[in-house]
């Protein structure tokens, strides 16, 4: 499976973590609007996702803790979207919905999200996307350096999805 390592972090002023995302960015962001879909599951997190019109559905198993941490995934292309979610919805029920606009920069092999969330606040996510030669303590040193860069201190890391921060 596919894996990267992740971090969440609360953020409080917005313009400048942009600013600073800017500074470590390889170019200007892409902005993408999201609506996740989230099924129950019994082990892992399952979401199908809507961005700017695409659909896919996600599934990924990471650990529940602050600070950066592996997470594995598998992701679908899905070309009818309100079937797959009819049919998700039937078999497994709907856990919530996570609504937000992501500003996208990239850094090397690291995704910089900037996110408005709907009804939970502004946040900061980054996905070091590991080669199949990196480690987990490869990808976790390149995140704790992005943090430095970034001005991400360790009081404002989340340690759950978005998700279980809504429920």
């Amino acid at each position: 499976m596919p894996r990267n390592i992740e971090i969440k972090a609360r953020i409080a002023d917005w313009d400048a973590t942009a600013a600073a995302a800017m500074r470590v960015a390889d170019g200007p962001p892409r902005l993408l609007n999201q609506e996740d879909i989230f099924f129950n599951s019994p082990r892992g997190r399952l979401k199908l996702r809507t961005v700017n019109d695409q659909a896919e559905l996600i599934y990924y198993e990471r650990p529940d803790q602050p600070g950066p941490k592996e997470s594995r995934y598998l992701i679908l292309s899905i070309t009818q979207p309100d079937i797959a979610r009819r049919m998700l919805e039937m078999i497994h029920g709907v856990r919530g919905v996570v609504r937000k606009q992501r500003w996208l920069y990239m850094s090397g092999q690291t995704r910089i999200h900037l996110d408005r969330v709907e009804n939970l606040g502004d946040f900061l996510e980054l996905e070091v996307v590991l080669r199949d030669d990196q480690t987990a303590a490869d990808g976790e040193a390149a995140a704790r350096q992005l943090m430095k860069d970034l001005g991400i201190p360790a009081d404002q890391l989340v340690d759950r999805a978005y998700i279980d921060l809504m429920n």
